[in-house]
């Protein structure tokens, strides 16, 4: 990888996405199959509600933490682990509901008593997947000195999964680029900075580092393993624009891209403004998505594995699997897309 040496466990984890994949039927040998299995035959053109699995946005706090109850994939000692839905944020504002919001009713509902459930490692408001939460401070401290030290030293440690509009010009590699945050068009954006200083460094630029892999390929779209080496806000969906293949269902960052005769190239960060990602009518036809529908589609980022150190010393590391969700799986079968 560049340079790096793959450790033999980040390799084994690779071969255990793919393997996931293909017993999900996505690899090669499922999609020659004539028929598919139940669960795998996909219906065609959907509703007005294309994407049900999603939180609606008028959810009551009891109704979250119902739901938050429900996503809860493991539980031993004091952690806990759930497989978030996109769209929920971790923290946020004073009375807005976030996942932190209702820690003390999940706490409570999952029979932890007075211990009370915190953040460990959690995945952003726009990806879902993991998110580890533990009931023992000490154990939160112990586990998120871990990430700290992981990321100074730049291990592994989480591995996700993307679909994108695009495909990368090679089929791994990694991405640097610096980056910052910029209030544009009312919003808070993460925009790259070319050649940092060191003024700009103290100044809250960060040099940012992620890791990437084509897993398949299908109709112009790309299932792409990303590792981030480094952790910044929206680093993988702005690296995934810089490749020229913003991840599919990102409205925010892929208006940093525009396209001419077919070409497309990057616009400058401050000129553009949110807009529903724009699809072309053949990925629309296979996603079997109206416009109207395609507005709605969720960002494809899913962070399905994380690695924890052993509780002793001398114990093997911890891995922690997420799902995948049903909107991520309709659309790797729409899309075709085969492991190579």
């Amino acid at each position: 990888m560049d340079g790096h040496r793959v450790p033999g466990w980040v390799w084994r984890q690779h071969l255990a996405v793919r393997a996931a994949l293909e017993d999900a039927g996505f690899g090669t040998k499922a999609r020659n199959q004539n028929q598919p299995r139940g669960s795998r035959q996909w219906p065609g053109p959907l509703g007005d509600q294309p994407f049900p699995e999603l939180l609606p946005k008028n959810l009551s706090q009891e109704e979250l933490v119902d739901a938050m109850r429900a996503a809860v994939v493991d539980q031993k000692g004091p952690l806990v682990t759930l497989n978030k839905p996109q769209g929920l944020p971790v923290t946020g504002k004073p009375g807005e509901l976030t996942l932190l919001s209702v820690l003390p009713e999940l706490s409570q509902s999952l029979g932890l008593g007075e211990r009370e459930l915190q953040v460990v490692q959690a995945s952003g408001k726009e990806t879902s997947g993991l998110v580890l939460l533990s009931s023992c401070p000490q154990t939160t401290s112990r586990l998120q000195k871990f990430f700290i030290h992981a990321r100074r030293a730049q291990r592994l440690t989480a591995t996700y999964c993307a679909i994108t509009n695009g495909i990368p010009a090679t089929s791994e590699g990694k991405i640097q680029t610096a980056l910052k945050v910029e209030h544009i068009d009312g919003v808070n954006l993460s925009v790259p900075v070319k050649a940092p200083s060191r003024k700009d460094i103290l100044e809250g630029v960060k040099k940012t580092l992620s890791h990437f892999r084509v897993l398949a390929t299908g109709s112009g779209c790309t299932l792409v393993q990303l590792q981030p080496l480094t952790v910044f806000s929206s680093q993988l969906q702005v690296h995934m624009v810089l490749q020229l293949c913003p991840v599919l269902g990102d409205h925010t960052y892929s208006a940093c891209m525009g396209t001419v005769l077919g070409q497309q190239f990057l616009l400058p960060s401050e000129s553009t403004k949110r807009k529903t990602q724009v699809l072309d009518e053949a990925l629309l036809r296979h996603l079997h998505l109206t416009p109207s529908q395609a507005a709605q589609l969720p960002v494809h980022l899913h962070l399905h594995w994380l690695l924890l150190p052993g509780t002793r010393a001398r114990d093997p590391p911890i891995e922690l699997l997420a799902p995948l969700p049903p909107y991520f799986s309709r659309t790797l079968w729409c899309l075709g897309l085969r492991l190579q």
